[in-house]
C-alpha cells in the first residue's frame, strides 16, 4: 500500500524581499545559492556527526561533501565512535583556538553540547544544526531536520493502518534521553496514536542506542504484555535491535516493526518481512542545504533559520518506488 507523505516546511515561505533583513523557515532544497562572490576569509568547513559509521550520517556527509565542493568550499567530517556527548565534546574542542568558517553539528545532548559549541562560535565559526538541535535556539544561525514529531504522527498513522481495526499494545523504543530528534518522534507517534482507540501505548523505553538493548526491551515486552502488536521504533539502531529481538522470540510478521531510518540493513529487513514499514528521512537533502546555509552565513546572504526535509512512509508494496531515499554506506 502506498503510505507516502510529504511534510511541510516549519513554517510560510519568506518572501524574497523579507529574507534581506529577517530569518524564516523552509523545505530543504528550496534555499541556497552557489553563483555569487566567495568571501576572503576562511573556505573551510567542519562536520561533526552524531556518530560514526552510521548510513543516516554517511548519506547526509555525502550531500554536503558534494555541496561543498559545489560551492568552492573544504569539508572535513569526524564523527564520535558513540552517539554520546563526551566523545563528540573532545571532537568539538579539537578544533582549538582556530576553528573552521562553520562548524555543521548534530549535537548528540541537546543541552550538554551547549557549552563546547558556544565556544566555537565565539571564536568566530557559524553554527549550523544538522540532524539534531540545542535547546537553546541563539546558538545556530541554521538548523536543518526533518520534521521528526510530524515524522512520529506518520508512523502512528502507518501502525494504525497496519493493525487494520486489531486492537493491541504497542511498544515505542527510543535510543537515549535529551535526543531532540528521537524525543520529538516518540511525542508524535504517542499523540497520534490517540487518535486510534483500539490501540494502546505502553510507554516509551530508552535503549542508549544500543541494538542488544533494544534487543532485550523487546523480549521484555513480549512476555509482559500479550497482547503486543506493534513496535515503533525511533532511529536505525532500535530498528535494528527490535527486528532481533523479534527474530529470537518467534515473533517477526506477528508484531508489526516500523522503523524510523532505511539503512541497508533496514531495507533488506523489509524486504524479508522483518519490518513492516519504515519512516524514511532524506539525510543527503539534510546535508546538502546544511552546507547550504553555512556557506551563506559565512557570505553574508540571508540565512533560513529552520528547515525541513520530507518523510516517507515505505511498505514492501512500495519500497521499489521509493528506492532513492534508502541510505548509502558509502559516498
Amino acid at each position: 500500500m502506498k503510505l507516502t507523505k510529504t511534510l511541510t516546511a516549519m513554517g510560510a515561505v519568506v518572501s524574497a524581499a523579507a529574507l534581506l533583513t529577517a530569518c524564516g523557515s523552509g523545505t530543504v532544497g528550496q534555499t541556497g545559492s552557489s553563483d555569487s562572490a566567495k568571501p576572503s576569509g576562511s573556505k573551510k568547513l567542519a562536520l561533526i556527526p552524531g556518530v560514526q559509521a552510521e548510513p543516516f550520517y554517511i548519506s547526509l556527509q555525502c550531500g554536503a561533501e558534494a555541496e561543498a565542493k559545489k560551492l568552492g568550499y573544504e569539508l572535513t567530517t569526524q564523527a564520535p565512535q558513540k552517539f554520546e556527548a563526551a566523545m563528540q565534546t573532545q571532537l568539538v574542542n579539537a578544533l582549538g583556538s582556530n576553528p573552521p568558517a562553520a562548524l555543521l553539528i548534530a549535537p548528540t545532548d541537546d543541552t550538554a553540547m551547549l557549552a563546547p559549541i558556544q565556544q566555537v562560535k565565539n571564536r568566530g565559526a557559524k553554527i549550523v544544526e544538522v540532524d539534531t538541535s540545542l535547546k537553546d535556539t541563539g546558538v545556530a544561525v541554521s538548523s536543518v531536520s526533518s520534521d521528526n514529531a510530524a515524522g512520529g504522527k506518520l508512523a502512528a498513522q502507518t501502525m494504525a493502518k497496519l493493525a487494520a481495526g486489531k486492537s493491541g499494545s504497542v511498544l515505542v523504543l527510543d535510543t537515549i534521553a535529551g535526543t531532540s530528534t528521537t524525543a520529538a518522534r516518540a511525542k508524535g507517534f504517542e499523540d497520534e496514536l490517540k487518535n486510534t482507540p483500539n490501540l494502546k501505548s505502553i510507554g516509551v523505553q530508552f535503549t542508549q542506542n544500543e541494538p542488544d538493548q533494544a534487543a532485550s526491551k523487546v523480549t521484555a515486552a513480549l512476555s509482559s504484555t500479550p497482547d503486543l502488536i506493534g513496535i515503533f521504533a525511533t532511529n536505525l539502531n532500535t530498528g535494528e535491535g527490535a527486528a532481533t529481538g523479534l527474530r529470537n522470540a518467534g515473533k517477526v510478521g506477528a508484531v508489526n516493526l516500523i522503523g524510523f531510518d532505511a539503512s541497508p540493513s533496514e531495507v533488506e529487513g523489509l524486504k524479508n518481512g522483518q519490518y513492516q514499514a519504515l519512516i524514511a528521512q532524506d539525510p543527503a537533502a539534510i546535508g546538502t542545504q546544511g552546507v547550504q546555509q553555512a556557506v551563506a552565513a559565512i557570505e553574508g546572504k540571508p540565512v533560513t533559520r529552520n528547515l525541513t526535509a520530507e518523510l516517507h512512509s515505505i511498505t514492501k508494496a512500495d519500497m521499489d518506488a521509493n528506492s532513492q531515499y534508502f541510505y548509502k554506506q558509502s559516498c
